[in-house]
């Protein structure tokens, strides 16, 4: 189908309602047909930049390592295992050590 060229087309200014050719009225980004006084141009604010969302994982993630466990173990009374607040306090029991996973390394020095 086609259309007439409208080079005699009269139109109204959607703004001020001026006449004017149909073919000066410019089409704005709302969809009103305009003259070039009223003409205004789409504002910057009415669509942001695009922002991709924050990442949320690791890409290159490794379980964590186990380091060999060490437990120092003094006389009775150097115990750190107990305590009164911020002064060690004597023990009444001996310190045991038992294990039941894994090895167990006991150095003394």
């Amino acid at each position: 189908m086609t259309f007439a060229s409208g080079k005699f087309a009269l139109g109204l200014c959607d703004r001020c309602g001026q006449q004017y050719k149909l073919l000066q009225l410019k089409k704005e980004w709302n969809g009103l047909y305009v003259c070039s006084e009223c003409f205004e141009p789409k504002a910057p604010q009415i669509e942001p930049r695009f922002h991709a969302a924050d990442p949320q994982a690791l890409s290159f993630t490794r379980p964590a390592r186990q380091e060999p466990l060490t437990v120092y173990v003094g006389a009775p009374g150097d115990s750190a295992f107990e305590s009164n607040g911020m002064q060690p306090s004597t023990p009444t029991k001996k310190l045991l050590i038992s294990t039941k996973v894994g090895k167990v390394t006991v150095s003394t020095s």
